[in-house]
């Protein structure tokens, strides 16, 4: 026999089934919507990822070759810039080695009169009198040469007219 008490535990039973079940359909769904919703979010990445394979990749190697293009040209125009540097450095250099030559060369012409203005009377008489007899020595040993020049001459013609004696005696030896 079938009690009043076993019924409604019965009941209770099925309810309680019932009711887990019934929470089972909600977590299920829940679980399920959360899946569609993941999935969804996976299914929007592969499509971007799959438009970045399709054309975005395409674009970024085009921007990589743009970058590349514009490495290449800055490298280009760095190595004109300093070979122009480099040569412009190199003409500054000789023009400032010869304005300094130059320079040297003025001061070493002026130096002997620079310090002829601070010497006292007497030192500049001396000096006027070196440069006196320097002159004097260029003349005389230009007289020195063109005399030494001239005896040679002399002696030529000696040792010509000297020859001609000694022929024209022995001539007159033989006849």
């Amino acid at each position: 026999v079938v009690t009043r008490d076993d019924v409604e535990k019965s009941l209770k039973a099925k309810w309680q089934y019932v009711k887990d079940k019934e929470q089972l359909l909600k977590d299920l769904c829940s679980q399920i919507e959360e899946t569609g919703q993941r999935l969804s979010v996976k299914q929007g990445e592969r499509d971007y990822w799959l438009e970045y394979k399709n054309v975005g990749s395409k674009t970024q190697a085009n921007k990589i070759m743009n970058l590349e293009k514009d490495i290449k040209e800055v490298k280009d125009d760095l190595h004109r810039a300093t070979e122009y540097y480099r040569n412009a450095l190199k003409a500054v250099k000789e023009e400032n080695d010869r304005l300094l030559e130059r320079h040297m060369k003025l001061s070493k012409e002026q130096a002997p009169e620079n310090a002829v203005r601070y010497l006292d009377k007497k030192s500049c008489r001396e000096i006027e009198e070196n440069e006196w007899l320097k002159e004097e020595v260029k003349i005389y040993q230009k007289e020195v040469s063109d005399l030494k020049a001239s005896i040679q001459l002399l002696e030529e013609e000696n040792i010509g007219l000297v020859t001609k004696l000694i022929d024209s005696r022995l001539q007159n030896l033989r006849v």
